[in-house]
C-alpha cells in the first residue's frame, strides 16, 4: 500500500506528453519555500479550510475523538484527531478534507489506465511526484512493475534524499527521472531544507553514471539559489557529471497558505517582491557556464 494525497491528470510539465501525475505523501526534507506543505507528513491528516467554514459543527457530532474544537482559527485537536476522516464526510462545506489515501498497486494501475488513450496520442505517461515518492519503495517496485507491463512511460520526480538501493533497484523500470539540485552549499542547503545535500549530490553522481536519462531541475528561489556563485557551483557539478543542461523552475507563494490549514508549526516564508526577470537572469547565467538551461513558467 502507498499513501498518495494527489492526482492530477492533463498535466504538460512533468515530463514528456500530456501526463497523469501521482503526489505520493511524505518527504525528507522541509523546504521552507515548499508549495506543497501537505506532502511532507507521510500520515494522513485534516486540513481545515477557515474561509469555508459556516459553523454548523456537524463535524463535532460526527468526530469520534472529541478532536473538533471551536477556536476561531482552528477546528482540530491534532493530539486527539486520527485522521479516521469522518469530519470531512459530512461536512457540506468541503471546510474539512483528509489530506491522504491509501493506494494499491493493482488498483493504481487500474486508475492510471484509464488514460492510456491520451498517453498513446500525446507521448506521454505517468509521473511519480510528492513529497518523496522514494520513500514508498517497495510499492513503487510493484506498482512500476505493473505500469511498464500496461506499456506506459514513467517518470519519477526525486529530491533524491534516500538510500541509492532505492533508486537504483527501480532504474530498469523507469524511462525518465527529474532531478532537484536546490543548493550546492552544504550549510545552506541545511539551513534551507533541513538536510545536508551530501547524499542528494552523491546520489545524482551516481545514478548519472548509470542512467542516461536523468535530467537535473532547480527551483528557482529568489534570493536563496539563484546567486552566481550557486549557479557556477551548479554548473560545474553538472558538467562533471557529464550532464549540460538543466530546468529551472518558478517560485510561487503558493504553499504558505496551506501552512494555516494543517496547523503547521514550520515559519511562513514569502518573498513579497519577485523580481520578474529572476528566471531569465538564472538562464543566462547557466548558458554562460555552457549548461543549456529550461525555463518553465
Amino acid at each position: 500500500m502507498a499513501i498518495l494525497f494527489d492526482i492530477q491528470r492533463f498535466c504538460i510539465h512533468d515530463g514528456p506528453g500530456v501526463r497523469t501525475t501521482l503526489f505520493f505523501k511524505g518527504c525528507p526534507l522541509r523546504c521552507q519555500w515548499c508549495q506543497n506543505p501537505e506532502s511532507q507528513n507521510p500520515k494522513p491528516e485534516i486540513a481545515f479550510y477557515q474561509e469555508k467554514c459556516v459553523g454548523c459543527f456537524e463535524c463535532l457530532e460526527a468526530c469520534p475523538h472529541e478532536a473538533i474544537v471551536s477556536l476561531p482559527d482552528r477546528r482540530i485537536d491534532r493530539g486527539k484527531c486520527d485522521a479516521c476522516g469522518l469530519c470531512a464526510e459530512v461536512c457540506t462545506q468541503d471546510a474539512l478534507r483528509l489530506v491522504g489515501k491509501d493506494w494499491d498497486a493493482e488498483s493504481l494501475v487500474e486508475e492510471i489506465a484509464a488514460d492510456r488513450d491520451f498517453f498513446l496520442d500525446s507521448g506521454g505517461g505517468l509521473t511519480l511526484s510528492g513529497g518523496e515518492p522514494l520513500l514508498q519503495g517497495d510499492f513503487l517496485l510493484e506498482f512500476l512493475s505493473l505500469a511498464k507491463s500496461e506499456g506506459i512511460h514513467t517518470n519519477l520526480e526525486t529530491c533524491g534524499m534516500a538510500g541509492y538501493e532505492v533508486l537504483s533497484s527501480l532504474t530498469s523500470l523507469l524511462d525518465l527521472v527529474y532531478f532537484d539540485l536546490k543548493l550546492m552549499d552544504s550549510q545552506e542547503h541545511a539551513k534551507y531544507t533541513g538536510a545536508s545535500n551530501a547524499r542528494i549530490l552523491s546520489n545524482f553522481s551516481l545514478l548519472a553514471g548509470e542512467f542516461p536519462a536523468v535530467q537535473a531541475r532547480m527551483p528557482v528561489i529568489p534570493g536563496v539559489n539563484d546567486s552566481a556563485e550557486n549557479i557556477f557551483q551548479t554548473a560545474a557539478f553538472l558538467r562533471h557529471n557529464n550532464k549540460n543542461s538543466i530546468h529551472l523552475l518558478p517560485y510561487h507563494n503558493l504553499g504558505q497558505s496551506k501552512l494555516t490549514r494543517l496547523d503547521a508549526g514550520a515559519e511562513p516564508f514569502y518573498i513579497r517582491d519577485i523580481p520578474e526577470d529572476y528566471l531569465i537572469r538564472a538562464r543566462e547565467a547557466f548558458e554562460k557556464e555552457d549548461v543549456h538551461a529550461i525555463v518553465y513558467e
